[in-house]
């Protein structure tokens, strides 16, 4: 695992407020290299703004607005066909870094 990748595992437990001002500053630092879990977004999830798709793109989102909506749906506060179920795979700390990783990654042609 690289520096950086350790370093945002890290950062990945800290408080809203501190993943919040993070959000910011990630990006510059955020692995090439997806965390656990993140490569599987783009298999409903487009990367390309050129493809038509009623499911939302995610990539370069606020990491917060990814981590509020994974929350939802593994609480079931946000009706789902499918991410209730993904969103349980995943721990707190494991969907913060994804949310992390998505917010830093550029959206191709958007």
């Amino acid at each position: 695992m690289s520096g950086s990748a350790r370093l945002l595992e890290k950062w990945a437990r800290a408080p809203r407020a501190v993943t919040l001002l993070l959000s910011l500053v990630l990006p510059v630092m955020a692995p090439a290299e997806p965390p656990a879990g993140a490569s599987s977004c783009s298999g409903c999830h487009a990367v390309s703004a050129r493809v038509e798709t009623p499911i939302p793109r995610i990539l370069g989102r606020q990491p917060t607005d990814i981590v509020a909506a994974m929350q939802a749906f593994r609480s079931g506060e946000r009706p789902s066909t499918v991410m209730g179920r993904i969103a349980k795979g995943f721990s707190d700390d494991e969907i913060r870094v994804i949310a992390i990783w998505l917010a830093a990654q550029p959206a191709e042609a958007r």
